[in-house]
């Protein structure tokens, strides 16, 4: 055998081989076998054509299996419609053979119009089955004698198929229950007879139909806890105490400023006046030796005249006057 024989041969067999590979990947004969062996009728050709639709066989095969093995009926073409749309076939496999076993009514379009909608099929027909209970985070509301409850509140809910597509979610029930909390604790006149009666939240809560538009359905809501807070209205009233305190100080300030400002514009009235005095005794001098010039003054009338001035600064020494004399 010649060389470019043996190079030919080995190119026949690495063909060959490579077909071999696209055929069985192709062609998935096992799975063919498999669905045929469990009663499920699938063409090679209907196999085929989901790879050249870039659909993986086993993922509408194997949950196709499972569900006519629990006594269902489903189109494989449904089944391939709803992995294009970009659906989850054995998510709503698993929740049509549930929810034929726990004799729900749910129908193929029906849950593959869930899941599309982006909701757990399989988890809310579980829920249905098994209701789910949902913890509320704290919630503080204030009585009318203005002492602060905080509750926290246990909320079983079950899933309502019918209104799983375009329904509330929990996050609504839990905002709805914490408003009622509020709305029960706030009308209660006293903090004692919600402490006394908690189960009085939970009935006037239930009776309001909260899950109305909602995925969920309400089967009980029961108070875990109820604890008391601060006393509201009395920090309250001290606010308002340390509000009218501001308030009384600005004004004391605003009236100190103005009496400050009084008393500075008098001492200014004070201090001209002194001026003026000061100003016109400068001039009595002047006054008496022009009246000695012109002869209205003479030296005994001069002399009495401070006679009586030291009389006046005796009679002021003995009343007790502080002001000092001046010669």
């Amino acid at each position: 055998m010649t060389e470019s024989t043996a190079v030919g041969a080995i190119l026949v067999v690495f063909l060959a081989f490579f077909l071999l590979m696209i055929i069985t990947w192709a062609v998935p004969v096992r799975l063919w076998i498999e669905a045929f062996a469990s009663g499920v009728h699938v063409g090679l050709g209907s196999l085929i054509g989901m790879r050249l639709r870039k659909v993986n066989p086993a993922g509408i095969i194997r949950p196709l299996i499972a569900a006519t093995k629990a006594g269902l009926s489903l189109d494989v073409n449904e089944l391939e419609a709803h992995y294009l749309a970009g659906g989850d076939v054995a998510r709503v496999g698993n929740a049509l053979i549930s929810a034929d076993k726990a004799n729900i009514d749910l129908g193929f379009e029906q849950a593959a119009a869930i899941d599309l909608a982006g909701r757990d099929v399989l988890e809310a027909v579980q829920v249905s089955v098994n209701p789910k209970v949902i913890n509320t985070p704290k919630v503080a509301a204030m009585a009318k004698d203005g002492i602060q409850l905080i509750a926290i509140a246990r909320v079983t809910v079950r899933a309502n198929i019918n209104r799983l597509v375009g329904g509330a979610g929990e996050e609504t029930i839990l905002a709805r229950v914490g408003e009622g909390i509020v709305s029960t604790i706030g009308s209660a006149d006293s903090h004692k007879a919600v402490l006394e009666n908690p189960d009085k939240i939970s009935k006037t809560v239930l009776a309001k139909g909260l899950d109305s538009g909602t995925a969920f359905e309400i089967l009980s809501i029961d108070i875990a806890d109820v604890d008391v807070g601060k006393n509201i209205g009395a920090e309250l009233q001290i606010d308002q105490a340390e509000a009218d305190k501001q308030i009384a100080q600005a004004k004391a300030e605003e009236r100190r400023a103005l009496a400050v400002a009084t008393e500075q514009e008098n001492r200014a009235r004070v201090e001209q006046m002194r001026a003026e005095v000061v100003k016109a005794e400068a001039e009595i001098p002047l006054a008496m030796a022009e009246a000695f010039r012109s002869g209205s003054l003479g030296v005994m009338d001069y002399m009495r005249f401070r006679n009586m001035e030291s009389d006046t600064r005796m009679r002021d020494s003995i009343a007790g006057t502080k002001e000092e004399a001046e010669i």
